[in-house]
């Protein structure tokens, strides 16, 4: 049981808590759950149980720490009861997905004539983009492959892929 001077020095601790600490914690509320409203109202249940703690057990060592402590968990709580709407329940409201393929087969179909450009290039750069983008090796491993440098297979890289690009075009 608190006396009455424990409790005025409770609530002159939490108001003074409140003052200068109230702005940073509906800042901090407000970006972790993405709305004002809620940061407010959980600053708020803050202060509420930081208050029944200090009418309960009379001490905290550290205001601030203790205050954020106490946000952090009602965030996290805040988190656990957000519901996410189930594919199911979704579907009984009218909502169907869908995905358009369209865009995927004209990358395949590009892909594919891309592919056979290559065997159209110059024999120098031919090798090299056919391991490169059929093999899908990398420019060290096609090194190792040709007994040429990495900086010279990168070259005839980047030059295969301008010519394939130049030729694709031209299609």
């Amino acid at each position: 049981m608190t006396t009455p001077t424990q409790k005025t020095e409770q609530e002159e601790l939490l108001t003074s808590a409140h003052q200068d600490y109230e702005k940073g914690m509906n800042s901090y509320a407000n970006f972790k759950v993405h709305n004002n409203a809620t940061g407010k109202d959980l600053v708020q249940d803050t202060f509420i149980k930081a208050w029944a703690y200090l009418v309960k057990w009379g001490k905290v060592d550290l205001m601030k720490s203790f205050l954020y402590h106490i946000l952090n968990q009602l965030i996290i709580d805040e988190y656990r009861r957000r519901k996410t709407s189930s594919l199911d329940v979704l579907r009984e409201k009218g909502f169907e997905p869908s995905f358009d393929h369209t865009k995927s087969m004209v990358n395949t179909f590009d892909g594919k004539k891309a592919i056979l450009l290559i065997q159209h290039l110059p024999e120098k750069y031919n090798k090299i983009m056919h391991m490169r983008y059929t093999q899908d090796l990398s420019i060290k491993e096609i090194a190792l492959i040709t007994g040429q440098s990495r900086n010279a297979v990168a070259v005839q890289a980047y030059r295969g892929l301008k010519k394939l690009r130049e030729l694709y075009n031209h299609i």
